[in-house]
């Protein structure tokens, strides 16, 4: 499917699974929504901390994206959204068009997904696309840079790579810093604060082999934990995993 087609399928309900493998070559997006009162100070939240929020479009009126998939519907084109209402996830649900006021301003946020394709083709399979589960994600000790209010930790997602290829996927990744560019952390989540490797916060668990070490990068799921221990009185953000797939090709953002 092309990237159109599969955000038909999913404003039908005929597609709610994570996007991880769908349309490759193609981006994926985090989404994050909020009261317009607190989208200033998020926007240049995300700046300071461009690593884990790197966000590559705004939309401060409507629903519609402008940018990266020029006509599609925000409300109901990213297969499930999470609703938080002070800081607490009360709802999951796949069309948010009950929930939206004018008053709300989008921010689509780049996706280590959508580096997971040069990794496969350059010879670095993964086993949650293969498996098609959710990617890995875990809360961590790394505290982000404070604005005006906003703080909180990041969030990063992992993948086992085999010991012979992790320079190879430093590498590779860092050529993509709109998409959260090189690893965070190599083999060591401890140091980051992650204690139990096999029970992530958030997504499925996957095996790690004796000959893989696990990579972490970080992950767009960070506004979702940051507006979760600030308790903001209302937001709206993509399950995560389950991305907004745009009509840009990762080339375009191979730097």
């Amino acid at each position: 499917m092309c990237p159109k087609e599969l955000r038909s399928k999913i404003a039908k309900g005929e597609f709610t699974r994570p996007t991880a493998g769908e349309c490759p070559g193609y981006i994926q997006m985090n989404m994050v929504a909020l009261p317009r009162e607190y989208a200033k100070r998020f926007e240049a939240f995300a700046k300071e901390n461009s690593k884990a929020i790197p966000v590559l479009e705004v939309i401060h009126e409507g629903h519609i994206s402008k940018v990266l998939a020029p006509g599609a519907d925000i409300l109901k084109e990213i297969p499930k959204y999470n609703i938080l209402r002070d800081g607490v996830l009360v709802e999951t649900v796949t069309d948010i068009t009950p929930f939206y006021t004018p008053d709300l301003v989008f921010f689509l946020i780049g996706c280590s997904f959508s580096f997971e394709n040069a990794l496969i083709e350059n010879g670095m399979p993964l086993r949650h696309v293969d498996q098609q589960k959710n990617v890995a994600m875990y809360r961590t000790n790394i505290k982000l840079k404070s604005v005006e209010g906003f703080e909180g930790e990041m969030v990063v997602s992992m993948r086992p790579i085999k010991k012979e290829k992790v320079a190879d996927a430093c590498v590779v990744t860092s050529h993509y810093p709109r998409m959260h560019g090189s690893p965070i952390q190599v083999g060591y989540p401890e140091m980051i604060g992650i204690n139990d490797v096999a029970h992530p916060d958030y997504g499925d668990a996957v095996e790690i082999k004796a000959d893989e070490i696990p990579l972490f990068w970080p992950c767009g799921v960070t506004p979702q934990n940051v507006i979760t221990s600030m308790k903001l009185p209302f937001a709206i953000t993509h399950s995560p995993g389950h991305m907004f797939v745009t009509d840009k090709k990762d080339s375009e953002y191979y730097e």
